[in-house]
């Protein structure tokens, strides 16, 4: 009695759709691997929609950038009259060397200037302008090279030297044509 219709109805009904282990494998494959592609795709999707393109959000302004001029050029007053070393101290050097910022030696202070000037004017001059320790290079800033000498040679003499201050190259030319 196992063959009525009513029994095979029966066992149709509590089967699933799954009749043999390939398909069972393909359910398993679409049940949870191609969710997870479908996932990582969407996230792609929604985070890489949320840039904006290299230069989309101000154009003027990034173009602007990428075209930019490498150098600058400064004209200056050739002929602006030089500043004295007191001048050039004031402006420039006296922010470290008044209060021995950095290991800068105090302006006037005999101790610490003396091993310095020993090292001789030329040794001085150099660390000025190409910079030493934490001091940056003073050369190609507000002052000229001789401005910069001149400022040397101001704090070395009040901490105890002896240094002639440079005189401009055109009054040095000039001098000799006037002893004539």
């Amino acid at each position: 009695m196992s063959d009525s219709p009513s029994a095979a109805a029966h066992d149709e009904a509590h089967t699933g759709p799954v009749k043999n282990p390939k398909q069972l494998l393909l359910a398993v494959f679409f049940s949870f691997v191609v969710p997870v592609f479908v996932i990582i795709g969407l996230v792609y999707y929604v985070t890489s929609d949320n840039k904006p393109a290299a230069g989309a959000v101000n154009l003027e302004k990034a173009v602007a950038a990428r075209i930019q001029k490498v150098g600058t050029v400064e004209i200056r007053d050739a002929n602006r009259e030089l500043k004295a070393g007191e001048e050039v101290f004031k402006a420039q050097c006296s922010a470290c060397h008044a209060a021995g910022a950095a290991g800068a030696p105090k302006f006037g202070d005999a101790g610490a200037w003396g091993p310095r000037i020993k090292t001789g004017y030329e040794s001085l001059l150099n660390s000025a302008l190409k910079g030493k320790g934490a001091m940056g290079a003073q050369g190609g800033g507000d002052f000229e090279e001789l401005e910069i000498a001149r400022a040397v040679v101001y704090m070395a003499n009040a901490g105890g030297a002896k240094f002639a201050e440079p005189k401009a190259p055109a009054a040095a030319a000039s001098a000799p044509a006037a002893t004539k």
